[in-house]
């Protein structure tokens, strides 16, 4: 399930260090790098400047696997140049988020702005790793939409966690009614994120999570990759590294359109696309990046409401329109929603039912939004389940290959191995957002805990296998600050999906996300403050 930002499940042996630098004035143009060549991916950057820019379907060999660069080749005086440089740029493209010192941030635009939280060069990924995450992704698209149109195998695979899990319970009450009612979902828009982390341990592309619920920075992530490319394109020579080698991101754009197909088969050129979104909101510049492409692409109206704001403006009339406002109500995105706390009060409730009574087009649906849930990402993990839902035995395996370990804490034998080496595990609630899964000697804790406290309290969380990334030096930069550290990524490869009755209108890989963190962090959201922002550089 996806959320404001995704946690990072993985785990790093190394200790983190960490050197801070300040910027305060624009360095020097004449400051002297200190590079010893023989460190870089590529003798010769130029080589490749006159290959096409890379897409997820296009590779070739690469000449070596090195590491791309080598940050203690860098002096301080060149750096502080680059991350000088990377605030002029964030500031003129709208790479911001708001500043949480300033009270009014969140709520009103263009108030106590700063940068967004950033690595300052890219990380490097294997091209091939890249090229899997990528093929998949229309693959998961269409399980996920399988998976939602199987009702009894949501409620029956989430009957136990309804019994432990108060929020899960209330989506499934809401699901549960829909069912009852033969409430059918014709056009079915789903924009995704599927998150992976590269294993050391076994040498493979692991996947960390569905995401079918507000899928977080598809605007800034496009950006960050801009900048990179504008960074490389300017020092690339110095450092050894070609700007041609981070993928080209059409996050913001592809999501933009798949929203705007939407909105078109719903055929009311009177209606608006809302977007559901939290009360306080300071990473709003990136929903408005989408909503900026509806307006002026696709002259498409777009509002904002919280839940409570529906609920109290909203009603769906005899023909099933929704009406916020005054407005009919096409498409609804949700960047809120998905989390307890975007539900304080039956208002909230009361409002995420009327949009599922409605016929407008929800993104999710409450049943995409339960098929996101770890409890069934477990369930797809089970031998023979795929089966249920796909055919091709190829297709099949792809996605196999990608999963990572996960049981359910049923499984007696794991739950003893977890106790006895918790560290090899993540413990995961059903909860988005950051900050929530427990790891560690906390998972023994938690495990022997459960198991004084009966059998019911398991259907809570699930155990997921723990993840061994590799360990990188990085330059991370928050509030005008960088930080050198020892870091490691997580790549969220986004998929948009678009259904109308038998027709598939869109099924496709959306741009990506890389999202890096110090590795000494178990978490690792960024809108949660464990995080930063970042691009690939296929090597």
């Amino acid at each position: 399930m996806g959320s404001g930002c995704s946690s990072l499940s993985y785990s790093s042996s190394s200790t983190c260090s960490a050197t801070v630098f300040s910027i305060s004035s624009p360095p020097s143009s004449s400051s002297s790098l200190k590079l010893n060549p023989s460190s870089f991916l590529f003798q010769n950057p130029k080589t490749l400047r006159n290959q096409p820019p890379l897409r997820c379907g296009r590779s070739f060999k690469m000449e070596s696997q090195k590491p791309i660069f080598d940050l203690e080749k860098l002096d301080d005086e060149f750096v502080q140049k680059l991350v000088y440089d990377a605030l002029v740029w964030s500031s003129l493209h709208g790479l911001v988020v708001g500043d949480k010192t300033y009270q009014k941030s969140g709520n009103v635009p263009g108030v106590g702005l700063m940068h967004a939280p950033i690595a300052l060069l890219p990380t490097g990924f294997p091209e091939a790793y890249w090229k899997q995450a990528c093929d998949v992704t229309p693959l998961f698209n269409e399980l996920i939409d399988r998976v939602s149109l199987d009702g009894k195998f949501l409620q029956d695979s989430l009957s136990r966690t309804k019994k432990v899990d108060v929020f899960t319970s209330r989506l499934l009450d809401i699901h549960s009614k829909m069912l009852e009612r033969n409430k059918k979902e014709d056009i079915r828009l789903g924009l995704h994120r599927f998150d992976y982390m590269l294993d050391e341990e076994t040498n493979s592309l692991l996947q960390i999570e569905m995401n079918t619920i507000s899928c977080s920075f598809p605007g800034l992530s496009r950006l960050v990759s801009q900048l990179h490319q504008s960074l490389l394109r300017s020092y690339g020579d110095q450092i050894g590294i070609d700007s041609e080698r981070v993928p080209i991101n059409t996050s913001t754009i592809q999501f933009a359109d798949a929203l705007a197909k939407a909105w078109l088969e719903y055929s009311n050129p009177r209606a608006v696309v809302m977007v559901i979104v939290q009360p306080e909101e300071r990473n709003m510049y990136d929903q408005h990046l989408l909503s900026s492409i509806l307006r002026e692409k696709h002259n498409i109206v777009v509002i904002r409401k919280t839940l409570a704001e529906v609920e109290k403006e909203g009603s769906v009339q005899e023909d099933e329109t929704l009406i916020v406002g005054g407005q009919a109500v096409a498409v609804v995105y949700f960047r809120s929603g998905y989390t307890p706390n975007d539900h304080p009060s039956e208002s909230e409730w009361n409002a995420r039912l009327l949009i599922e009574e409605s016929s407008a087009v929800k993104c999710p649906s409450i049943a995409y939004h339960l098929t996101g849930s770890k409890k069934i990402q477990q369930e797809l993990a089970k031998p023979g389940v795929l089966e249920r839902f796909l055919d091709n035995k190829e297709d099949i395996a792809k996605l196999r290959k990608c999963f990572a370990g996960l049981w359910s804490l049923d499984d007696s034998e794991i739950v003893k191995q977890a106790i006895e080496k918790p560290g090899l595990f993540v413990m995961k609630p059903q909860r988005e957002g950051g900050g929530n899964n427990i790891y560690g000697d906390d998972v023994r804790e938690n495990l022997l805990r459960l198991q004084k406290e009966g059998e019911e309290g398991n259907a809570a969380y699930i155990l997921m296998q723990r993840i061994f990334p590799k360990v990188s030096n990085m330059f991370l930069v928050r509030e005008g600050v960088y930080h050198k550290h020892q870091a490691i990524s997580e790549l969220g490869v986004y998929g948009a999906y678009l259904r109308s009755k038998d027709k598939v209108i869109v099924n496709e890989q959306s741009g990506y996300l890389m999202r890096t963190k110090i590795a000494s962090s178990d978490e690792g959201g960024v809108a949660a403050g464990f995080g930063v922002l970042d691009s690939i550089y296929l090597n």
